[in-house]
């Protein structure tokens, strides 16, 4: 299968890259600075695009059979629009060349409601602190993303995790429609579902949770070590952020 990964360079991304390589799929990584990109294979190509240029986001889509977008960018006081744009550019590109399936990252709080088993402290205070506050320009984006995914007759799915962390290894994660319990989803769940959704078609037009149950963090290492980290490239791929 022909998969082109957007935000290649991100942890995520990479994971992604990797994943799909080692399961022997033919892999187009995008991102901005492919002397940076980590992984390498017979059937990985990695090409150097924008996703807010569309004509190179175009050729990057030409010939593939999905499309999976691992864009992000950190935390900031200034307006976000890479989610939006860059999958407007995408989905433009899939509908040009015929590309059918895509699936995307957001955020588990986009879900819009409590956090299942959680107390009054994290769903009052901590989450809405983040939602409100720290991240708010990026959830905006991320809203407008799905507004303009839902509008597509393409075959996409939106996958919702909660706040990113790094694990060795994929574990036996949950997947489910509505909000999951628990707070966090590991990078190597999340690129494998990704992979998973984009491969077998499942949950076409939906939006699902990713949930880690093993070896997660706590929610103050989660602010403190990835909420400003360097994950990935701005404007260009995961970077280091807590989804919810």
């Amino acid at each position: 299968m022909n998969i082109v990964i957007f935000g290649a360079n991100g942890t995520t991304g990479r994971l992604a890259a990797e994943q799909a390589s080692a399961e022997g799929h033919t892999v187009t990584a995008v991102t901005r600075h492919p002397e940076t990109f980590p992984v390498s294979g017979p059937r990985l190509r990695v090409i150097e695009a924008d996703v807010l240029d569309s004509a190179a986001v175009e050729r990057a889509v030409a010939g593939q059979d999905a499309v999976i977008s691992a864009l992000g960018v950190p935390y900031g006081r200034s307006p976000v629009s890479v989610y939006s744009v860059g999958i407007r550019h995408i989905m433009q590109a899939m509908t040009r060349h015929g590309v059918r399936r895509v699936v995307g990252v957001t955020s588990t709080v986009l879900f819009g409601t409590a956090a299942p088993g959680e107390g009054f402290l994290f769903r009052k205070v901590l989450e809405p602190s983040v939602v409100r506050f720290m991240g708010r320009t990026v959830y905006d984006d991320m809203r407008r993303m799905e507004e303009i995914v839902r509008e597509t007759d393409l075959d996409w799915t939106v996958i919702r995790p909660g706040g990113l962390f790094d694990r060795n290894a994929v574990s036996d994660y949950q997947v489910g429609r509505e909000r999951l319990p628990g707070r966090y989803t590991a990078r190597a769940d999340l690129a494998h579902e990704l992979l998973r959704q984009a491969v077998d078609d499942r949950h076409v037009r939906a939006f699902i949770d990713v949930r880690t149950t093993q070896d997660t963090p706590s929610f103050l290492d989660l602010i403190r070590n990835e909420a400003f980290s360097g994950k990935g490239e701005k404007n260009g791929s995961t970077k280091g952020r807590v989804r919810g």
